[in-house]
């Protein structure tokens, strides 16, 4: 299997601003929005989310809304992956589809950090290598090849 280099976590609904899928933490505050989950499972999100904030760096140019996705490094997500764990399966108790996504080519980087990249928005929508869920759990014991070997 090849060694990828990022991987992302996204929905099947598009972003306005960027007409590619919707990253995990936007698939999660639209379900806030939407008051789709209940109480404790919102208040479980809202902790992940502040740690997470607390822990991982923001793209500035996420705050200004330009037509960026974020990839995780798959060299170092293993910590960003158990933290993003309870959130896949909140995500799986409310029946909200999500793909995990391993690139090597995630597009133009414009914004890197230890822990992952934003890339400029393509005009075209790619086709990336779409693995099933199994794989992210061998990406969080720490074998990003997905090899049990």
């Amino acid at each position: 299997m090849t060694d990828f280099k990022y991987v992302r976590i996204q929905g099947s609904e598009y972003a306005a601003n960027t007409m590619h899928p919707k990253g995990v933490f936007s698939i999660f505050w639209k379900l806030l929005e939407e008051r789709i989950m209940d109480e404790e499972d919102e208040e479980l999100f809202k902790a992940l989310d502040a740690f997470i904030a607390d822990s991982l760096p923001f793209p500035p140019q996420c705050n200004g809304r330009e037509r960026v996705i974020c990839f995780f490094k798959t060299e170092n997500s293993t910590e960003m992956m158990k933290l993003i764990k309870p959130m896949l399966f909140l995500l799986d108790k409310y029946h909200v589809p999500y793909f995990v996504v391993y690139t090597n080519d995630p597009g133009e980087i414009i914004y890197e950090d230890k822990y992952q990249v934003a890339v400029k928005v393509r005009d075209i929508i790619i086709d990336y290598d779409v693995k099933p869920y199994e794989f992210i759990e061998e990406v969080t014991k720490g074998d990003k090849n997905g090899d049990n070997s």
